[in-house]
């Protein structure tokens, strides 16, 4: 499972960069880092794993339980780094076209959350390690929505994008879940995970739409160019404000 997600995020964003839809020179140093950031973690996370499950021989849980504090501090960098970058576009009005401006506002802010809030679980029963290793795919799951964002055509599923996204992130732990049914019986880590992550979803779906979520979104972008920009209303796609030849 690891792999899976680790190829899936890797994959991904080599497909922007392949398609000349990303550009390592045009892009601000804070998104370098938030992209540092990361994509480190996910070598991390598969690293821990190999070494969770004995890999590198008998030191391995002993190096898995060292590095484990390491991610930690890792994981609460990427949440403030997370939430930095996404406020940033916000506020610059930088939203991407297939997204309204509040609906990306709580879709990141309320995913890096999560993921911040299950490894933060995970952590907490690390020594309970069937609840610590399922609720880590589960938070993993997270991170690997903006991969497969960028492998959905979203004009073609537009307006459902996020939900079109989640139904795939989803499919991780339920692969896991499906997998230990076989074998053990459903584990109920996989249920606090998947409800989870259901939840996130719904409030995702939801605040954008309400007045306090819309209050939020103005609160964040004011006094900037994104206060300029409708909340609720999609931004024009790149085609459509670049400048004719000739």
């Amino acid at each position: 499972m690891a792999i899976a997600m680790a190829f899936t995020i890797v994959a991904g964003f080599s497909l922007q960069w392949l398609m000349g839809r990303s550009s390592f020179t045009e892009s601000p140093a804070r998104l370098h880092v938030h992209a540092m950031l990361f994509m480190g973690w996910v070598g991390l996370y598969l690293a821990q794993t190999l070494l969770g499950v004995g890999a590198a021989g008998p030191t391995s849980i002993a190096l898995h339980r060292r590095l484990g504090w390491i991610g930690a501090g890792w994981a609460i960098v990427m949440v403030v780094v997370g939430v930095y970058v996404t406020v940033g576009m916000v506020r610059r009005g930088a939203v991407p076209f297939f997204f309204t401006p509040a609906y990306f506002l709580f879709m990141d802010l309320l995913a890096v959350l999560v993921f911040g809030g299950l490894v933060a679980a995970a952590i907490v029963l690390r020594r309970r390690t069937a609840w610590h290793s399922r609720l880590m795919v589960c938070a993993m799951a997270v991170l690997t929505g903006p991969a497969i964002g960028r492998m959905v055509p979203v004009p073609l599923v537009m307006p459902w994008v996020g939900l079109s996204v989640f139904a795939v992130v989803i499919l991780f732990p339920l692969a896991g879940m499906i997998a230990d049914r076989r074998r053990y019986g459903t584990h109920p880590a996989w249920l606090a995970g998947l409800a989870t992550l259901a939840a996130m979803q719904l409030a995702i779906e939801l605040l954008p739409r309400s007045a306090a979520g819309l209050a939020l979104y103005r609160a964040v972008a004011a006094g900037s160019p994104g206060a300029a920009v409708a909340p609720d209303a999609y931004p024009p796609p790149p085609w459509a404000t670049a400048p004719r030849a000739g």
